[in-house]
């Protein structure tokens, strides 16, 4: 596709041919905090040190398969997370904290049709679910695919290449070798909802993601780089144009597989867009209108993301 100065148009955005729009092409419901930051249990840090951090209590354990999929209830008020009730931390287990005094911990397992007789519906995974979930178990889940991607990625020192050795109840590892602990690291990136100063933003789409889907861009951080100078350099280099007055908005975890994404505003200075293709595919202006009445693009980023939380903050003109 060829993509004309100052983005793509209408016409390279042509409506669906059947069917209805789908449900998260219009903006604007406005949720607190972006739904997978939300959180509701008390991590333990502290007791991670301890011999037994359930400290003898029976703990709920959340099993996690090889696809990242965890087993899920279809409750009355919503997907619940299905635990395996066992009568203390199970060996092996990485301890997440607890709750209401109750101690979490996740493992990895293979699938099963049910989970300490009570029966699964569905394996499903944080973005299948993770915005339907309450609070609690969204923090869990968001916390154990985390942590249990890090271990799956990090299984030999990266100082001497020894096999590691995980200790503190499943957040540290060592090297054998040197003696050296290695702790979970996260990546930063920076997501940026960028406008005109005015009633529009722009949006921006990957040749990989499904048809029509826009979203607001983003990129990672890189070594001596602050956040707010990461936001103007990812701009530049995918969409060709300067901003200023960047300014922070909320973040979120984003473990697939070890992203803290910084959500960011900014204000354009200049309006002609100069693609660079081998970073997205095409990017325009839309309007809030656009946004708020569903006549902009064919669908949006799902609700569970955090580029759709600033974006429905800014379609409904608290940003």
């Amino acid at each position: 596709m060829t993509v004309p100065p100052g983005g793509s148009t209408a016409a390279d955005n042509p409506p669906p041919t059947r069917g209805d729009w789908p449900e998260d092409r219009r903006a604007g419901a406005v949720t607190e905090v972006p739904l997978l930051s939300r959180t509701a249990h008390d991590r333990g840090h502290l007791s991670r040190a301890l011999p037994d951090p359930a400290q003898g209590r029976p703990v709920r354990v959340l099993r996690i398969d090889d696809r990242r999929s965890v087993p899920v209830h279809e409750g009355a008020h919503g997907p619940e997370l299905v635990y395996d009730e066992q009568p203390a931390l199970p060996e092996g287990a990485i301890y997440l904290g607890e709750a209401e005094g109750i101690p979490y911990a996740a493992v990895r397992a293979p699938r099963s049709l049910s989970v300490g007789g009570r029966p699964v519906d569905a394996w499903a995974g944080l973005r299948e679910v993770g915005g339907e979930l309450g609070d609690l178990d969204a923090g869990l889940l968001a916390q154990a695919i985390g942590i249990v991607e890090w271990h799956e990625r990090n299984r030999f020192s990266p100082l001497t290449g020894a096999p590691t050795t995980t200790e503190r109840a499943g957040w540290v590892q060592r090297d054998p070798v040197s003696g050296t602990e290695l702790f979970p690291r996260t990546d930063p990136a920076v997501i940026m909802l960028v406008h005109d100063g005015g009633d529009r933003c722009v949006l921006g789409r990957q040749a990989v993601w499904p048809a029509g889907r826009f979203s607001i861009l983003a990129g990672f951080v890189e070594p001596g780089e602050s956040a707010e100078a990461a936001v103007a350099r990812e701009v530049a280099e995918e969409v060709g144009i300067a901003v200023t007055d960047i300014r922070y908005v909320a973040s979120q975890p984003w473990p697939f597989p070890q992203s803290l994404m910084l959500g960011f505003v900014a204000r354009a200075t200049e309006l002609e867009l100069r693609i660079d293709h081998d970073e997205i595919e095409e990017a325009r202006w839309f309007s809030r209108e656009d946004l708020r009445t569903g006549t902009g693009p064919q669908a949006l980023p799902p609700t569970v993301s955090i580029a759709r939380h600033i974006i429905d903050r800014w379609v409904a003109g608290e940003l």
